[in-house]
């Protein structure tokens, strides 16, 4: 039998990061699954970017998030940790806060991701800067697109403000919270919209069973 032939990646620097991904999902992943992963998140960021400096460890990051998602969905829900989806129109401003927010105050109880319908290209600069004034990183933040599997697996979907963009599958606990939109806001009103997040925040976790 002729061994699978395997994926074509866009930038030959993405194979290393396949590798390790594959590696990490040992016995659960293929390597061609990982590569087909890895291409196709390379692939979704580049139509997007302003710049490709950093397109190739976005990838792997992004490609690691969506492998987590896959294997969360192969869980019994009762053996997994609660995944969170927050989802905006551009993922830039207020999934990202809210996404950062949330792992800030409970990295060790839930797994959070957040994604865009439409992403756009950069974290809003405010948004950066009013976590980072709440002793929050943000370093880890970037838009990325909304994908099958993101939702699939989310135990609770967030949305918050893309309306009937977001698909609806069974499962998930839906949730819309009716927050401003921080793009082109200044500062003072970025700020207010990070601390009525957070008030959300707040409920969202005292509904958690795992609280």
């Amino acid at each position: 039998m002729t061994a699978p032939t395997p994926p074509v990646l866009p930038d030959a620097r993405l194979a290393a990061g396949a590798a390790r991904l594959a590696a990490r999902h040992t016995g659960r992943f293929s390597t061609e699954t990982v590569r087909a992963l890895i291409a196709d998140s390379y692939t979704q960021l580049a139509a997007t970017a302003r710049v490709s400096t950093h397109l190739v460890v976005l990838a792997e990051r992004w490609t690691a998030e969506r492998l987590d998602a896959l294997d969360h969905l192969r869980k019994r829900p009762g053996g997994r940790m609660p995944r969170v989806l927050f989802v905006c129109s551009h993922n830039a401003g207020r999934s990202q806060l809210a996404a950062a927010l949330l792992t800030h105050r409970a990295a060790d109880l839930v797994q959070v991701s957040s994604a865009g319908t439409t992403p756009a290209a950069t974290v809003e600069p405010f948004v950066t800067q009013v976590l980072t004034e709440a002793g929050v990183d943000p370093s880890g933040a970037f838009p990325k697109p909304l994908t099958d599997e993101a939702v699939r697996a989310a135990d609770i979907v967030v949305t918050m403000g893309c309306g009937d963009a977001c698909p609806i599958v069974p499962g998930p606990r839906y949730l819309d919270w009716p927050v401003p939109d921080p793009r082109g806001a200044p500062i003072a009103i970025v700020r207010q919209i990070r601390d009525d997040i957070d008030a959300h925040i707040t409920d969202l976790l005292n509904s958690l069973p795992t609280t």
